[in-house]
């Protein structure tokens, strides 16, 4: 504990990473590892049994999926609205500011029954979509409407403020240079915007995982179709298997885990070749 004792630039280090550990380690770290003790009490063959189910797997495939092309499509508009806020001026643009962290305040059970009205077959949206025979809730079509809806705001949060610094002078030079609109776009300022976009997109992808209120709502919940991994978890929960639920949160944490460290070591090295130029 050598580093402990060395000599801070800023006073109350030592009292300020107490602080810092003992609440990660009592609101993050023990959680799961009381996930992971109570994952332990399964034997091998039980815990195998458990998340090689079929209902399981298919469930925590479509989660994945869904949560992918969620985040995939929240990167590109998302991106477009931050570019929207932060290059142009219009009336009620405050407003439009403000409506982007509307379903961070929306409680996720109301926000799951708003859409599931909007988007049943009698819905608002949902009969103009009927007569073509596109079914949008109780369908993997209408999660990945909860879902994108849920995790937009994170994606335009992370790209709003890099957006806002970004130095419209070289955009003038590549102008001036004789370089087309496209080409500023994937030249000059993606790059700058790429730590952003991976940053966002690692919190949209989590939150998209784990959005329970708002998707079983307008899921439908049929077993092999559109039955996502937390209503699983729900289900085992509901019976009583407790160990089984924590299995399957088990291996859905470590998935969870894997995506986001491939995100962060993406990140860094984006931020790391950036500042290297």
């Amino acid at each position: 504990m050598k580093w402990l004792k060395t000599s801070a630039v800023l006073p109350g280090f030592k009292s300020s990473l107490t602080i810092t550990l003992l609440w990660v380690g009592g609101m993050v770290i023990l959680p799961f590892v009381m996930l992971l003790l109570t994952t332990l009490q399964l034997e091998w063959h039980q815990f195998w049994q458990t998340v090689t189910n079929q209902r399981v797997l298919a469930s925590i495939g479509l989660s994945l999926k869904l949560a992918l092309f969620a985040t995939m499509l929240n990167l590109v508009f998302g991106t477009i609205v931050a570019w929207v806020l932060v290059r142009y001026q219009f009336k009620g643009k405050a407003l439009l500011n403000a409506l982007i962290d509307l379903p961070f305040a929306l409680p996720t059970a109301v926000a799951g029954i708003v859409l599931a009205s909007l988007y049943a077959p009698n819905g608002l949206f949902g009969q103009l979509f009927t007569p073509l025979g596109i079914k949008i809730a109780f369908t993997p079509l209408g999660i990945a409407i909860a879902l994108v809806f849920v995790s937009f705001p994170f994606i335009v949060r992370a790209v709003q403020p890099l957006l806002s610094e970004l130095d419209s002078s070289l955009e003038e030079a590549a102008t001036t240079l004789g370089a087309d609109r496209f080409t500023i776009v994937r030249r000059v300022i993606l790059p700058a915007l790429y730590p952003a976009l991976i940053g966002g997109a690692g919190m949209s992808l989590a939150r998209s995982l784990g959005e329970y209120g708002s998707v079983i709502f307008i899921a439908g919940n049929l077993p092999l179709v559109s039955e996502i991994a937390p209503l699983i978890i729900m289900s085992k929960l509901d019976i009583y298997d407790i160990q089984g639920a924590a299995a399957v949160a088990f291996l859905m944490l470590l998935l969870a885990f894997l995506l986001l460290l491939a995100v962060n070591l993406w990140q860094w090295y984006l931020n790391r070749h950036t500042l290297s130029k």
